[in-house]
């Protein structure tokens, strides 16, 4: 794919807008704000990225009722032309080829992502811890992947790591989110860890079906605790800036399972933020993982994976 990069390159040029930037400021000011760290290539991929996989995820969300899977078969339509090499007139699908093609992402990545999104359109149900691992690799973890190969890793083995640090984050989410997720007609959390929990018909439910979400959740943010863990073993795969930039990103959405924790894993509380001051103390302590974490290969050296990553045999494999 890196013999046609150049006019991949020439393409999204003309079609780019600031538009992938600005996506990410508005949706999400925790990886905008990792984001300042990287070199300016790697950030403008990042950026693309993220808005590709933002404007997928809205896509379905906002899709009027009844029209969900018509917007799923355009989004694999729109996947088909940015492999083939077509001429893109939206500027976020273009920006997304110019990555494909210069970072040389393999096609099972993104596959694997909107096969996540189907999922959601399907209405899915998870009955075990299982199959939400690969509902997380769906739709996070392919996310890791992908931005292993924006920022060059020197060690292949930190793709898996990479993976493993968006399930952590998909599985913060999913305990985040909880309410809002159910309103929108959504549970993601595992039947086998509800026992004999009865959905609500109404939101807030009873005190005994909030105490049997709580116990839920505590175990996701273990089971993500883990995840957390071998993606902090990935950071050497990483050069400084982009340890620096995935550490950031790595405490403050841990730090969201910490303060869920505190309130006792109430669902029920309402949405839990990290302020900005606790952001700045995540910037610091990553700073410090980023210094003190060794570096697999030369500091200039800028490589692209070339094992893929499958699930669930690298996935679950640790």
């Amino acid at each position: 794919m890196s013999s046609a990069s150049g006019s991949w390159s020439e393409r999204a040029q003309l079609a780019r807008a600031p538009s992938a930037a600005a996506i990410i400021r508005r949706h999400s000011a925790s990886f905008a704000l990792a984001s300042r760290v990287l070199e300016p290539s790697t950030r403008q991929h990042a950026h693309a990225l993220y808005a590709y996989c933002r404007r997928a995820d809205d896509a379905i969300d906002h899709a009027p009722k009844g029209l969900e899977r018509a917007a799923l078969v355009r989004l694999r339509c729109e996947l088909d032309a940015v492999y083939a090499g077509q001429a893109l007139s939206d500027s976020i699908a273009a920006e997304f080829q110019q990555l494909v093609f210069e970072r040389q992402v393999p096609r099972a990545y993104p596959d694997a992502l909107l096969d996540g999104f189907e999922l959601d359109v399907q209405g899915a149900s998870y009955a075990t811890l299982r199959d939400l691992q690969r509902y997380c690799w769906c739709v996070a973890g392919s996310v890791g992947a992908m931005m292993c190969h924006v920022m060059g890793v020197r060690d292949e083995r930190a793709v898996v790591h990479g993976v493993h640090l968006g399930m952590a984050m998909q599985l913060t989410n999913i305990c985040r989110d909880v309410a809002e997720d159910w309103q929108r007609g959504r549970l993601y959390i595992p039947a086998e860890l509800l026992g004999d929990w009865q959905e609500p018909s109404t939101w807030p439910p009873a005190p005994d079906a909030l105490g049997q979400l709580a116990c839920a959740v505590e175990r996701l943010l273990e089971e993500a605790e883990v995840y957390y863990r071998s993606g902090d073993a990935g950071l050497g795969g990483l050069g400084l800036r982009s340890r620096l930039a995935v550490a950031t990103a790595r405490h403050v959405y841990s730090s969201i399972g910490d303060r869920l924790l505190r309130q006792g894993a109430d669902v029920s509380a309402g949405r839990v933020v990290v302020p900005l001051r606790w952001k700045l103390w995540c910037v610091a302590r990553a700073a410090f993982d980023a210094m003190a974490t060794k570096s697999a290969g030369p500091t200039q050296q800028v490589s692209i994976p070339q094992r893929l990553v499958r699930f669930p045999e690298d996935v679950l494999s640790f």
